[in-house]
């Protein structure tokens, strides 16, 4: 019965065991994860939409635009056209003259009208206007108005900031892919850290072990007395140095997976283990080209194309300053109310009335100010085209050294594969020679040393391989990053 439940216990514990493995994951699924998770790619998603909400901004400036404006005043005092009653003269028509002539008071005696001091005749009648006739209520005024306005011509300056919104946008589209390109070069490089650390781990864990197993034999050898303690002392040494540099490796690869989980944005904590752990592969007989259409390059490398895009976007800034120096023709239409209102008297009611307009606005003189702000402009397009062209030669540049880097990692690879053969031939026929007794423990631990670089060595190249592989892609602008040209 014991025996059954601690089979029980053990099948249980295995199963635990086996529910806390890491989950593994390929190449394909951490770029996907990353992708999908990285911050920085995010924010350039972000930009691009961005970039298309203002290209619809920008053009909405062809488009009439319609405006509502209202407001309120209170005026502490009415208004008055008259500070006080007003007398005014009357007039009569005479038949006999045909005209009209002042009602005139007429003196009797010499029947002649008489005269102020200034020589106007005094009225006879008079028409009163009182002043409360004309003062007007202004305490409370309401008013409002709805504009139209329709750009006729800005000087060319919504046509500019049209296409400067469409080359932001198809810019910003480029560094999207740019992005994701350095995404997945990230990935690929912790990954393949990852995929290093594991078989560096694997081979210290089978250093150990060669050196363990010469411990024993080189004990069991002291014990009969056909070794000396000098040699054991040295086994133990070398023992003692291979653990700390395993335990050096297992610490190395914990912090990648690290690296990874961060990168692909899973917990820090998990510590994913990756498809490719032991299972390194090389076509050793690859071939790198060595020279490449750069023309096609540059059509391909995104951030070339963004680079130009931002001097063509230089140049319609450049249009967007001249547009300054030009006639601006607008058509404007309005439909005002106010209360009170004057349309037909003075009424205290909203009334109104609409209203048709053009308006044109002809820069004079500005002293300079707008020629000068058209030249810097014209000077930033000028820096935009070269660094252009600064780019592309940099671009010629580095597509050369990473072909040069590819070519010579495979060759690295080539020379590791042979040296690691010698040194596995050279191990085994040090362990035999041990075992019969013509080769020292020294000579053992030497062919193991080299063994142990023929290896690493060999993990280096194959890893160098592969990431310069990645890079060579990428810098030609055909790295895959699993998005469709639709979304280009």
């Amino acid at each position: 019965m014991r025996h059954i439940r601690t089979a029980i216990t053990i099948v249980t514990l295995a199963g635990f065991i086996s529910g806390l493995r890491a989950e593994v994951y390929t190449l394909e699924q951490c770029r996907a994860l990353a992708l999908e998770n990285n911050k920085d790619l995010m924010i350039r998603n972000e930009r691009l939409h961005q970039a298309g909400l203002q290209r619809k901004e920008a053009f909405a400036a062809y488009l009439p635009a319609l405006d509502f404006e209202g407001g309120y005043t209170y005026n502490q005092k009415k208004i008055s056209v008259f500070d006080s009653d007003q007398l005014l003269p009357t007039e009569s028509f005479d038949l006999a003259t045909q005209s009209y002539k002042y009602n005139a008071v007429i003196n009797p005696i010499t029947h002649e009208p008489v005269l102020l001091p200034d020589g106007t005749p005094v009225p006879s009648t008079v028409a009163l206007i009182p002043k409360s006739a004309m003062t007007y209520d202004i305490h409370n005024v309401f008013f409002g108005a709805v504009t139209l306005t329709q750009p006729i011509f800005m000087g060319g300056k919504i046509v500019a900031m049209n296409k400067l919104a469409k080359i932001n946008e198809e810019a910003n589209r480029y560094l999207q892919r740019n992005e994701r390109e350095n995404v997945v070069y990230a990935v690929d490089a912790a990954y393949w850290t990852v995929v290093s650390l594991k078989a560096k781990h694997d081979l210290a864990t089978g250093y150990v072990n060669l050196l363990d197993s010469l411990d024993r034999n080189i004990h069991v050898m002291l014990r009969q007395g056909v070794a000396t303690q000098a040699e054991v002392l040295s086994v133990d040494v070398k023992l003692n140095e291979a653990n700390v540099d395993l335990l050096k490796v297992e610490n190395g690869l914990s912090l990648s997976r690290m690296a990874l989980a961060q990168i692909c944005g899973l917990p820090v904590d998990s510590k994913p283990e990756v498809a490719d752990e032991g299972n390194i592969s090389v076509s050793p007989d690859a071939e790198i080209a060595r020279t490449y259409d750069m023309n096609r390059v540059y059509e391909n490398r995104p951030d070339l194309q963004a680079l130009e895009l931002s001097a063509s976007a230089a140049n319609q800034k450049a249009k967007v300053e001249m547009s300054k120096m030009m006639p601006n023709v607008a058509l404007i239409g309005a439909y005002s109310v106010s209360n009170p209102n004057m349309f037909d008297g003075f009424k205290k009611r909203f009334a109104g009335a609409f209203s048709v307009g053009v308006l044109v606005k002809i820069p004079l003189w500005h002293w300079g100010g707008n020629y000068n702000a058209y030249r810097a402009a014209k000077s930033e397009e000028t820096i935009a085209r070269l660094q252009v062209a600064d780019a592309r030669e940099k671009i010629e540049l580095q597509v050369n050294q990473a072909s040069f880097r590819a070519s010579e990692a495979m060759k690295t690879y080539q020379a590791t594969e042979s040296n690691l053969a010698s040194a596995k031939e050279n191990l085994r026929t040090a362990t035999l020679g041990f075992r019969e007794g013509v080769i020292t423990a020294d000579d053992v631990m030497a062919a193991q040393t080299a063994w142990l670089k023929a290896n690493s060595e060999n993990i280096d190249a194959m890893i160098d391989v592969q990431l310069s592989d990645v890079y060579l892609s990428k810098v030609l602008g055909t790295m895959s990053t699993g998005q469709s040209s639709a979304d280009r």
